[in-house]
């Protein structure tokens, strides 16, 4: 999919807006929330433009198992060996506020 140049996720893979990363590979990047609800938040994105979990089909099945793969991983690079939450909100009822997929990995204290 290509990139949608009005979404803030779009332009940080494309590098036109800085972020604070912990992981960048062919298909993902995931960086420090700027406004983190836990003492640990990163936000882990696909770089293919997706809309949301509702915009997901069976031709995303690798590419979310992937996700799902990293979450632990990037929890546990980066401070949440005890544990950490994730969170994926979808549409405007779900609170979802960017709308490109983006899975939240929080950790610490406060993550529960």
């Amino acid at each position: 999919m290509s990139p949608d140049m009005n979404c803030i996720f779009c332009k940080i893979v494309q590098g036109q807006i800085p972020a604070k990363k912990v992981f960048e590979d062919d298909d993902f990047i995931a960086f420090h929330d700027i406004n983190p609800r836990a003492p640990i938040h990163l936000l882990l994105i696909p770089k293919p433009h997706i809309e949301s979990l509702q915009h997901v089909d069976t031709s995303h099945q690798e590419l979310l198992g992937k996700m799902l793969v990293l979450a632990p991983q990037l929890a546990a690079e980066n401070g949440a060996q005890e544990g950490f939450k994730t969170l994926i909100n979808t549409g405007p009822a779900g609170g979802q506020e960017v709308y490109h997929l983006h899975l939240h990995i929080l950790g610490g204290r406060s993550a529960a």
